[in-house]
């Protein structure tokens, strides 16, 4: 049995006269999370806008859990979660109502046992009877991503998900998408935050112009770069020193 969950060859899209993917190839392993990591207009949403069915490619194939995107949409619908760059609730309902509203939508059991798990899980209880629109940023984030698991999705896609959050917000969400991929679901991240990439990801994909130009571990695109310098102390390269050099290098060629 293969360990890709996603699977995407020679992806390509384009808008108009502007080329926005260019031949995207990368894999996504069960069980890790895995960064797509680049600029604003690299591509990274029209990737995962394809991926979970919204759009359709020009051209290149891509599979989740063994479903092509186009020829079994349904099948991959019901093996994916999509958690956008903003956070899909409604205001006007509390929270333990969103989670309840959208068990009921997936068909579950029960979904007031659904929602109490869940609200206990992202320590939202204390904030289970308050409306959603008086919640914090980072508490709107981790009820999005709560209703996301809803109906156990093989693979969840987060869309820049800490997109506009302060930094205290935005170490919320990360405890919580590390907690999904230790319960053993696959992550696709999309982000341009490169320090999110350095906590959260396994493997780190570089996209820039429309195709991925390196991939990798944290410790694997370290190495592209020449041995620590020893002046006083020793001085490690960070992601974003990675990054700029890559995008620097990779550019021009």
């Amino acid at each position: 049995m293969t360990n890709e969950v996603i699977s995407v060859k020679g992806l390509r899209k384009s808008f108009k006269d502007k080329d926005v993917l260019k031949g995207v190839d990368f894999e996504v392993r069960r069980g890790e999370i895995f960064a797509l990591l680049g600029s604003n207009g690299a591509g990274k949403t029209t990737t995962v806008n394809i991926l979970s069915t919204l759009m359709k490619p020009d051209g290149g194939e891509a599979c989740i859990c063994g479903f092509d995107v186009q020829r079994q949409p349904d099948d991959v619908r019901q093996s994916i979660s999509l958690t956008g760059q903003f956070a899909a609730l409604d205001g006007m309902l509390t929270g333990r109502e969103n989670l309840m509203l959208i068990a009921k939508l997936r068909g579950a059991a029960n979904p007031a046992q659904v929602a109490d798990n869940l609200l206990a899980r992202f320590s939202l209880k204390d904030a289970a009877n308050r409306r959603a629109d008086q919640y914090s940023g980072g508490m709107k984030r981790r009820l999005d991503i709560a209703m996301s698991l809803i109906g156990k999705p093989a693979v969840i896609f987060l869309d820049e998900p800490t997109t506009g959050l302060d930094p205290e917000a935005r170490i919320e969400v990360w405890a919580a998408v590390k907690e999904l991929a230790d319960g053993g679901t696959t992550i696709l991240l999309t982000t341009q935050y490169l320090e999110e990439a350095e906590q959260l990801a396994g493997r780190i994909a570089i996209l820039h112009e429309g195709k991925i130009i390196t991939t990798g571990t944290l410790a694997e695109l370290k190495r592209m770069f020449p041995p620590a310098e020893v002046e006083y102390i020793e001085k490690q390269p960070t992601l974003e020193e990675i990054f700029l050099a890559i995008i620097g290098k990779k550019g021009e060629m």
